[in-house]
């Protein structure tokens, strides 16, 4: 089987970080379904060039034929992620308008992995005060860790001149959630695989007290 992941990105410019983050985050997902075993398909749709697109669609109520494609790219594919720039301490208009032209039932139990980029950390709430209600309101399966990078974060370092690798963090932790849900797999099933062991021989507390 190969897992379809589709790769929404909101950014204006060009080139752009909010299209960056989304590359490295469908690259870190496709490597971690590969350590199962399994094969997987990125296919990312561009917003900026559907910008006119989307106005039109609003006011017709018709798609252009590059429209209806990322619109059934997001909806037949197997997991979503989605990254957008913040504007005004929110997502994006043109974020918005797309999924406001999908389909209501589209999202519904899809495996999700949010993401935002901006120019500041102090933007960095926008994933859980904007972005999870959004997919929460769609019905989306949304990982718990969602990934914003600022601008700062790309290409940091930390003290001593060591690259700084809280991002990689971050994308490898999301990755994984969003590939586990994929899979069928608790995020936490291997560490509880691993705890089982540590527990088998518990001496139960009604012994302990016998003994003493």
């Amino acid at each position: 089987m190969t897992y379809t992941v589709a790769v929404v990105t909101g950014g204006l410019r060009e080139p752009s970080s909010t299209k960056l983050l989304g590359n490295r985050l469908g690259d870190a997902v496709r490597a971690k379904l590969r350590d199962h075993g399994q094969d997987s398909e990125v296919q990312v749709v561009e917003l900026r060039p559907l910008a006119r697109p989307l106005a039109d669609n609003l006011v017709t109520g018709f798609p252009s034929p590059a429209l209806e494609k990322a619109i059934d790219t997001v909806a037949q594919a197997d997991a979503l992620i989605a990254v957008t720039p913040v504007f005004t301490a929110s997502y994006s208009g043109l974020f918005k308008t797309f999924f406001d032209v999908l389909d209501k039932e589209a999202l519904a139990g899809k495996p999700t992995l949010i993401a935002a980029t901006a120019g500041s950390a102090r933007h960095s709430l926008v994933l859980d005060h904007a972005l999870r209600p959004l997919f929460g309101y769609l019905r989306a399966v949304v990982v718990p860790t969602g990934v914003f990078a600022a601008t700062e974060d790309f290409g940091a370092v930390a003290d001593g001149g060591v690259p700084d690798d809280r991002l990689d963090t971050r994308i490898e932790r999301a990755a994984g959630e969003l590939a586990d849900l994929l899979l069928g797999r608790s995020p936490a099933s291997a560490k509880n695989d691993e705890a089982k062991g540590t527990f088998d021989n518990v001496v139960p507390f009604e012994e302990l007290l016998r003994r003493n």
